[in-house]
Order: structure tokens, then C-alpha cells, then sequence
């Protein structure tokens, strides 16, 4: 919400300065984003008069005047077809940055004649549109002044107001507030009932009492549309609106100023009566915004006989809206419901001020001052003759009352205020005090909100001063205390400072991607907003590499020689039906080069799958992954190089990770240049630790006995992988083998063709007795028989 400092005083008696009102809007909860000083803009640039104007000797379109700047005369070169001599306008000296394009000035030579500084036109300062010559003030214009000051330039605020505040998407209701905080004193609003000289010609109805409830109108004959006045264009720019006529500013004044939208037809576009109705499936309207909507049964409209005129609350119809020569208005003023403004919205994906306001709630007891406000403003303007109003239907009018006990400030809120005090603040708020044990406190209606007597705290609280609440610590029990993180806030963090200690570097990505790059990592469907941010940020993220994979491209065109990136955050997957799925997944990416050129080590060297395999083996045993157990299997994607790329499973569904190169496809996607190697570990599908976890880890005691080494050379089949073999033999004796590791893959002189030859050291460690050679012969049968399954021969 913008509004100019000017505005705000229209409404609010008061002597603070800029720094006071936006000190004074944070401590009450309305965050200011913001403050734009023109006057800062137009440092540099002074009122001048043109002395001279003579032709430049060496261009035909260009003119060498001699201006004079209050205290000395320079020479200005300017090519505006309207400078001449005692014109007064404004110029920039040299040092001076043009707002509209950013560029210094500075003393330079065109065509060999010395230019200090620039003569300029309305558009160069952002003040209009005009660019066709320079800005032209009164002759009485004080030469010499700066032209800020002479201007009155006017700062402008810019206040985040909060879903739950809709009395302070108006200017009127952020001087309520601040007039409540002591700020100043608010003025009231004056808005004498204009009263109707002929019956209204048009009949005004409302066939959908469901979704508006109230339809109030008249009509305003012999209007005369045009401009609107300075004043009016001037606080429309703060607020970021473009002036379009008189009789439109009239309305965006009211909705800005009270947070009342109205509207204004051209009567003679209308045909019949005009109704609010619930619109028939497959009706369309071409609203303002140029587009052209299909309606459905939800919807509430405005309608003639001819059809559809307006998305009611939303945005008016295109064909029915005030121009030039319209000379007779309708005025529609409504209250519509919240709710089915806001389901209209999103079907329609459209937005506008006026669904910003009514789907948060809107007074329904401001129709008729609203209808007066606008009718005046209207006549005032663009002169007129004023119809009888027709109320249809009528607003919901039963105020809200909350029983108030003035204690519960000091329970609630942690602040002592004496019950005067908090009268004062509710009645200066709007609401209505009745004392008596429990108060009885009369909600406005600007205040939807506020639902219970929490709320009422909140409000005497805040307009108190949330800075008079003192800091209090929360009770805690003695001795140590109890770990509040859940199992999976604890995963994730142990995970986190174990990929950070194996020298990863984490990334930090947008949970929003593109399009094209979801869909390159979707295994389904896709979440894609209805109203993103940008379409760069259209689609949820299927996968974290896609937002890995950019970061990394972004730092190797930076020059980074080498990335090892990962990142823990969800996933976000479209199940059957639409429902949506989070899971907690890391990512991994290394890409460039994992060791350097040096004469020790020869050439640069680059990542491998095997990296990213070692990544996620040390990632899933940290996580607590039962490593030993995994299978490697393939079918790690499309968007991994099928040779070199695996999958790491618990059993034949249950996939904990994937690992590998990426594809030579993806990587020209994603404009990834050499090889990267990435990872992904689905820390979701970890399962659970058995047994009840306790808070202090189980003793260690070192076994009492030496353990001791056996390898095994087995002639297998080629295809055969190797970890297969080493899980089986893991598995033979699981009294007496503690460890299989894979020591040597070798093929070549003495290996059949067809075969391969894996030799394996087995850990074995004695528990009461040390090993007799009996019992070492027949672990090794064990050994030998688990091999044969898969076929294994042992090498002689």
C-alpha cells in the first residue's frame, strides 16, 4: 500500500515528520517497506531561465542557449523545439542523475560547443509523459530555487499490510491507527447525503443473495469526463496508479483513500436492468485488462440484458466502462462475499485492488457513505445531475460483540495498562466500550479480524507499544535438559555437518523452478502455481539437482575450477489425485575438476561416478542407513548416463539413492559444460531406527580377542556384480564374519574369458575362544558354499 505523505495529511492532523510516521507504523505492526523522496531524485536541478537562444554553428536541430541559474550564466546546448529566450523551466547541472535514465551529467563538448548540464522535459524527471520539449514554468517562477522545493515534492510510504488487516488497505485506516497511537488527530469523514432530484431510470437488482447481498446505485447525468485534477493525478502516482480520466480516478480514489471499491458504467452502453447474478457456465467478458474470461455457475457477476459487464468485486467489463464522451454514469457500489470473490480469483487466475479488498473483508456498513463520498467527489469534478439511490438486498448488519475482561491484557499480553488507557485505544480504533465486570466491546465493521478477546489484547497491546513488553524467560526444568528436535530435524542435521565435514558446500536454492528444468528431473506430474512470482519460479521442484545444476553452471562461468555442492530440503511430488507429497532429499553435485594439475599428479583430473557413490555411502552411514544391506541395481533415470549411473536399494523397491554421471543430454540442458557427477539421497525412505530410542548411547567395549584376515580369490561371471558377492559372503557366518571388503578386481592372463576374478579380505573375530584351525575351515566352507550360489569358484 503506497500513499504520499500530503494524503496521509488530508486525513490525519498531524506535525510528525516522514522518520516519526514510519517509526511509529513499525511499532504498530504496519511494516514499512519503504520511502521514496522525490526531492532526492531531483537533487541538481534548479529553476533557470533561458537568457539567449542562437543557432549552433555546427548542427541544424540544435540551439546554444545562455542560461541563467540564480547565480552565475552557463552555456547550455539543447535540441527542444520550444526552447527560446525568457522561457523558465528547469536544468541539471553538471553532477545531476536524470531519473528516467540514470545518466550522470557532466560538462562536454557537442559539436565543439561546451553544454554545462541539460535543459529537460516532464518525462527526463518522471513528472509526465511529455518528451516532445523542455518543461515550461510560470515567468514568475523563482529562478535559482531548487526544483525540488519549488516543486513540493512529496515523499511516498510504502506499507506491507498483513492478510488480516483490511480496514488499512486505505489511507483513512492507516491515520486511524496512527491517530490511536498518538500520532495526531484524525479527521473525520464528512460525506453529506447528495440528494437525488429525478427517480434512478435504471432498475438495480440482485438475483444472487448468496453472493452479493447488497446492491446499491444511482445515476449521475451531464457529466463532463476529462483529466482529473493535479491534486488527484498526483496522489493516484504515489499510490502507483496511472491516471486515466476523471470519472475513473474518482473510483481508485475511493477504493485507495477508504478501501471502498466502486464502479462506473457508461449508461448509455447498458441495456435493461442491471443485476448481480451467478453467472451461466461458458459466459465470457472481456474484463479491462484486455482479456477475455470464461465464466462458470460459481461466479458472481453484473449483468444486463445484453449479458455480462463485470466480474463482480473483481474487474469491470471492457465495453461498459467511461470514456471521453460518456455524458451519463451508473454508480454501482456492493458488498460482496469474501469467500466467493476469493474462489472466483483463483479459478480465473485474476487480480486486481478491488478482489485484494473484498476477499479480505470489506465494511458492509460503508455502502451508503461510500455512495455519498463518490457521488460528491463525481459532482465535484465532472459537475452533474444526481438520481435517487436503489438499495437491492441488504449488507449483513449485526455487529459483532466480544466479552472483554481488562485483566487479560496484563495475562495475555505481559504489559500492565489501566483500563482507562484501554478504553481510550478501542474507541479510538472504532469500537465501542460498555463497562461493566466483563466489557462489552462493539466490533466495527472494518474489523473482520477480530474474532475473540485475544484479539482484543493484541490491539490495546500494539497501539500500547509492543516495545514496553519486557523480555520474560520461559520456565525450564532443572537438569539437562531434553532434546526437542524430532528424528527428523535430528537426520537432518546430522546429515548436514557430515556433508559439510567430507568438504561439500552447501547450496541454498529456490524450492521454484522453471518449467523446462522441473520437467527435465519429473517422474509425473508437476505442481505448477497458478500465480508465480516470475516464470522462472512457475513449477515446485521435483528434484534438487535441477536448482544444484544451475548453481553450478552460474559459478563455472564464473570461473570456480571445481564444485562439490549439495543441499537437504524436499522435494515436492503430485501423487494420485492432485495430492501433494514432501520428502526430505539431499543433493549432490560435483562438478570441474576433483584434483588439480601438478607435476606430482600429472593432468587435472574429474569426478567420477565412483565420487558420487563414496559421497553416498558415507552420507546414507552417517544417516544411519543400514550400508552393509544395500543393493547397487540400475535404473537411476533418464537424466543419468545409463553405463555409468546406479542406484543404491534396500531390497528391490525400497530406493534410498541414486547416483551416477549426467547424462550428455541433461547437461546441454542445463548448459553444463564436462562431465558432473550427482547424487541423490531420499532421506524419507531411511527406515527407522527399531526399539525405542534412548537418550545416551549404549556403552563400547572393545572385543577381547585379535580378529583375524582370510582372503579369497572366486572366478565369477563377468556381468556378475561384485557386491553381491560380497553380500553373500557376509552373510555366511554372521557369529563370526564382521566385515567383507573388496581388495582386487582382476582380468586378464590366467582368467577364462567370460570371467572375472574377485579376491576379498573377510574379517572374522572370536568371541569367548580363539580360532582352532578347525574352526577357521569351516567358516571357510561356509565361505566358499555362500560364493557358489552365484556361481563363484574358488581360484586354486
Amino acid at each position: 500500500m503506497k500513499f504520499s505523505l500530503s494524503w496521509l495529511k488530508t486525513y490525519l492532523e498531524t506535525e510528525a515528520s516522514i522518520e516519526q510516521i514510519a517509526a511509529t507504523l513499525n511499532a504498530i505492526g504496519l511494516e514499512v517497506e519503504g520511502i521514496e523522496d522525490p526531492a532526492a531524485k531531483l537533487e541538481g536541478f534548479r529553476v533557470a531561465k533561458v537568457l539567449t537562444a542562437e543557432k549552433h554553428p555546427q548542427a541544424d536541430k540544435l540551439q546554444v542557449l545562455t542560461v541563467d541559474t540564480g547565480d552565475k550564466v552557463l552555456t547550455v546546448v539543447c535540441g527542444a523545439p520550444n526552447a527560446r529566450a525568457g522561457l523558465v523551466g528547469v536544468l541539471g547541472l553538471p553532477g545531476a542523475v536524470v531519473p528516467v535514465n540514470g545518466m550522470a551529467l557532466k560538462v562536454a563538448a557537442v559539436r565543439g560547443v561546451e553544454s554545462n548540464g541539460m535543459m529537460c522535459s516532464t518525462r527526463e524527471l518522471e513528472l509526465g509523459e511529455d518528451h516532445d520539449g523542455i518543461i515550461e514554468l510560470p515567468e514568475d517562477a523563482p529562478v535559482g530555487t531548487p526544483f525540488a522545493q519549488y516543486h513540493g515534492a512529496d515523499p511516498v510510504i510504502d506499507v506491507s499490510i498483513t492478510p488480516n488487516r483490511p480496514d488499512c488497505m486505505g489511507v483513512y485506516g492507516i491515520a486511524r491507527d496512527l491517530a490511536a497511537a498518538g500520532l495526531g488527530t484524525l479527521k473525520p469523514i464528512v460525506a453529506p447525503e447528495a440528494a437525488g432530484t429525478f427517480p434512478c431510470p435504471v432498475e438495480v437488482r440482485t438475483d444472487d443473495t448468496e453472493g452479493c447481498p447488497a446492491f446499491y446505485g444511482r445515476v449521475i447525468k451531464g457529466v463532463r469526463n476529462g483529466p482529473s485534477p493535479q491534486w488527484l493525478q498526483d496522489a493516484l502516482k504515489s499510490a502507483g496508479q496511472r491516471p486515466i480520466s476523471a470519472l475513473v480516478d474518482a473510483t481508485n480514489y475511493v477504493m485507495l483513500t477508504y478501501g471502498r471499491p466502486a464502479h462506473a458504467y457508461d449508461l448509455a452502453k447498458l441495456t435493461g436492468a442491471v443485476v448481480a447474478r451467478r453467472a451461466k457456465d461458458g459466459e465470457t467478458v472481456e474484463a479491462l485488462n484486455e482479456k477475455t474470461y470464461t465464466l462458470d455457475a460459481e461466479m458472481t457477476v453484473i449483468a444486463d440484458g445484453s449479458g455480462v459487464h463485470d466480474i463482480a468485486g473483481i474487474m469491470g467489463g471492457q465495453h461498459s466502462g467511461c470514456g471521453d464522451a460518456t455524458t451519463d454514469v451508473l454508480l454501482e457500489i456492493a458488498y460482496f462475499d469474501p469467500e466467493r470473490i476469493a474462489k472466483t480469483g483463483r479459478k480465473l487466475n485474476l487480480t486486481s485492488d478491488a478482489r485484494g479488498r473484498f476477499e479480505r473483508g470489506i465494511d458492509p456498513q460503508f455502502l451508503d457513505t461510500g455512495l455519498a463520498l463518490l457521488t460528491n467527489l463525481i459532482v465535484e469534478l465532472c459537475g452533474g445531475e444526481v438520481s435517487e439511490i436503489v438499495r437491492a438486498g441488504a449488507a449483513p448488519g449485526t455487529p459483532k460483540i466480544v466479552h472483554f475482561a481488562p485483566s487479560l491484557v496484563e495475562k495475555l499480553g505481559g504489559v500492565t495498562v489501566t483500563p482507562g488507557e484501554q478504553q481510550r485505544i478501542l474507541e479510538s480504533l472504532g469500537f465501542s466500550v460498555v463497562e461493566a465486570d466483563d466489557w462489552a466491546v462493539t466490533v466495527p465493521g472494518w474489523r473482520p479480524d477480530v474474532d475473540g478477546a485475544p484479539d482484543i489484547v493484541e490491539e490495546i497491546v500494539r497501539i500500547h507499544g509492543l516495545d514496553k513488553v519486557e523480555s520474560v524467560p520461559l520456565p525450564r526444568a532443572d537438569g539437562v535438559a531434553k532434546p526437542t528436535a524430532t528424528p527428523a530435524q535430528a537426520l537432518e542435521r546430522r546429515v548436514r555437518r557430515a556433508a559439510a565435514a567430507r568438504g561439500l558446500q552447501e547450496a541454498v536454492t529456490w524450492s521454484f523452478l522453471p518449467e523446462p528444468a522441473a520437467e527435465a528431473f519429473a517422474e509425473g506430474p508437476l505442481w505448477v502455481l497458478a500465480n508465480p512470482i516470475s516464470e522462472d519460479m512457475k513449477a515446485m521442484r521435483p528434484s534438487l539437482l535441477p536448482g544444484l545444476l544451475m548453481a553450478a553452471k552460474r559459478n563455472l562461468d564464473r570461473g570456480a575450477a571445481s564444485l562439490r555442492l549439495f543441499e537437504i530440503g524436499r522435494r515436492y511430488l503430485r501423487g494420485n489425485g492432485g495430492a501433494s507429497d514432501e520428502r526430505l532429499t539431499l543433493g549432490v553435485v560435483l562438478a570441474g575438476e576433483k584434483t588439480t594439475r601438478g607435476w606430482a599428479t600429472g593432468k587435472a583430473t574429474a569426478f567420477d561416478a565412483y565420487d558420487a557413490k563414496a559421497e553416498v555411502l558415507a552420507l546414507l552411514a552417517e544417516a544411519g542407513a543400514p550400508v552393509d544391506k544395500l543393493q547397487v541395481m540400475g535404473e537411476a533415470g533418464p537424466q543419468f548416463h545409463p553405463g555409468q549411473s546406479a542406484t543404491l536399494r534396500l531390497g528391490p523397491k525400497t530406493v534410498l539413492a541414486r547416483f551416477g554421471m549426467l547424462h550428455p543430454k541433461t547437461a546441454k540442458q542445463f548448459d553444463v559444460d564436462g562431465p558432473v557427477a550427482v547424487a541423490e539421497l531420499f532421506l524419507d525412505a531411511i527406515p527407522g531406527k527399531k526399539g525405542t530410542p534412548g537418550f545416551a548411547r549404549v556403552s563400547y567395549a572393545p572385543p577381547a580377542l585379535q580378529a583375524v584376515t582370510r582372503d579369497y580369490a572366486f572366478l565369477v561371471p563377468a556381468e556378475l556384480p561384485s557386491g553381491d558377492l560380497v553380500r553373500l559372503v557376509q552373510g555366511a557366518d554372521k557369529a563370526n564374519i564382521v566385515a567383507v571388503r573388496l581388495f582386487d578386481d582382476f582380468r586378464g592372463n590366467g582368467v577364462p574369458e567370460g570371467q572375472k576374478s574377485l579376491a576379498l579380505e573377510v574379517t572374522l573375530q572370536p568371541v569367548e575362544a580363539s580360532y582352532k584351525e578347525a574352526d577357521l575351515k569351516a567358516i571357510s566352507e561356509k565361505v566358499t558354499a555362500a560364493a557358489a550360489k552365484l556361481g563363484a569358484v574358488l581360484r586354486g
